[in-house]
């Protein structure tokens, strides 16, 4: 999906992971991700949010959780993290990240909120009266009172199956009543997923339903007297996407894959942000006609098509990549071509890495000619090397 934009746009990461594997300073099913230029993204990005008065959290579940990345994303400005669940915002908070937005996508869990309340995030997401009433009570017992966001939704709202949620606009009057009684929480905003999504077929984000219902959420709120209202609208935030955001009446962005570019529209355009990472592994065997090479790195919505299968930049063939059906474990990827066994080999996809079993390595100073392999983590953010 992002092959084409890496080999032109950053081939120097290219040529640096194929340097790692080749003196075995890595093994295969590994991602590498290039820091300076996940740095460079997210100054792009900073920048675009301050024309527009947008204040900026950063996602780092599709980079593994890394602390490394987070801690400098957070040194450079940026809001904190977004923690997709609770075991993310447990691993932010033993690095010393600060946490930016938790809850929204999963809710904490009863026994895992006091501990993630005491790591003093910016606000959690809460989208029923239970999970709220366990909210105020933990905060009340350390002492604070934490700001939340309403998740709010209406009939009409874009919605992935498995992620229905959300305080129904219809009912948010209601809602608001029952949560104004609870000491421990103040509601600081609403927010709601995806409010915007990349069309391919017009080549561009489109806004949702969801922006709307958010805007509508904070109009009833600041009615009721609430004010400095956090609206929070995720999803493929990017350079190219904040002026929608700022238009829909958005204050908060949370960019993930745009920090390493590699959003649905950096598939079809070549935006500001440069890809920042690769999948690196080696061929393990052949068999009828075809080459198989080791996997675990594999992602379901990822759009793998290709991969170049040689042991430098100069050798290396591009190849097609045949998809795994459904009922597949990716213990292998199956590459279109006869190859010699042990030759690396390069992707580059959409990817959710924490869904993954490969290992991320961190490598700084690659866009200044001096790269550095600062170390080797899991998927889920625990350094192992």
């Amino acid at each position: 999906m992002f092959l084409n934009s890496l080999l032109e746009e950053n081939a120097a990461l290219a040529d640096v992971a194929l340097h790692l594997i080749g003196e075995g300073a890595i093994l295969p099913d590994t991602y590498v991700l290039d820091l300076d230029m996940i740095r460079e993204n997210a100054s792009k990005i900073a920048a675009e949010a301050n024309t527009y008065g947008l204040k900026s959290y950063f996602m780092l579940k599709q980079l593994g959780r890394n602390p490394l990345v987070a801690n400098s994303l957070a040194d450079m400005g940026f809001c904190g993290a977004v923690c997709v669940d609770y075991r993310e915002a447990l691993v932010m908070a033993r690095a010393n990240v600060p946490i930016g937005h938790v809850g929204h996508l999963v809710q904490l869990p009863r026994n895992a909120i006091e501990s993630v309340l005491s790591a003093h995030p910016d606000v959690v997401t809460v989208y029923s009266v239970e999970k709220a009433a366990e909210l105020s009570d933990a905060a009340e017992s350390l002492g604070i009172r934490q700001k939340v966001l309403l998740r709010v939704r209406a009939e009409s709202d874009t919605t992935y199956p498995g992620q229905s949620a959300g305080f129904l606009l219809a009912d948010l009057e209601k809602t608001v009543t029952q949560l104004k009684r609870m000491p421990g929480i103040r509601i600081a905003g609403a927010c709601s997923f995806p409010c915007f999504l990349y069309d391919r077929s017009v080549g561009d984000f489109v806004k949702q339903p969801n922006a709307d219902t958010v805007v509508a959420a904070a109009h009833m709120l600041r009615d009721r007297g609430y004010d400095e209202l956090q609206l929070n609208m995720p999803s493929g935030n990017c350079v190219h996407e904040l002026g929608m955001v700022a238009k829909a009446g958005g204050t908060h962005v949370e960019p993930g894959h745009g920090l390493s570019g590699t959003t649905p529209y950096h598939a079809d355009h070549y935006g500001a942000e440069k890809p920042a990472y690769v999948y690196v592994t080696e061929v393990s065997h052949n068999a009828d006609n075809k080459s198989y090479c080791y996997g675990g790195g594999y992602y379901r919505r990822g759009h793998l098509v290709h991969a170049a299968v040689g042991n430098s930049l100069e050798s290396a063939q591009l190849c097609n990549v045949s998809p795994l059906s459904d009922e597949c474990i990716d213990y292998h990827l199956e590459l279109e071509g006869s190859f010699s066994v042990s030759t690396s080999v390069l992707m580059c996809f959409r990817t959710q890495m924490f869904v993954t079993r490969s290992s991320i390595a961190v490598v700084e100073g690659i866009q200044h000619g001096k790269p550095e392999l600062l170390g080797i983590w899991s998927p889920l953010g625990d350094r192992i090397a």
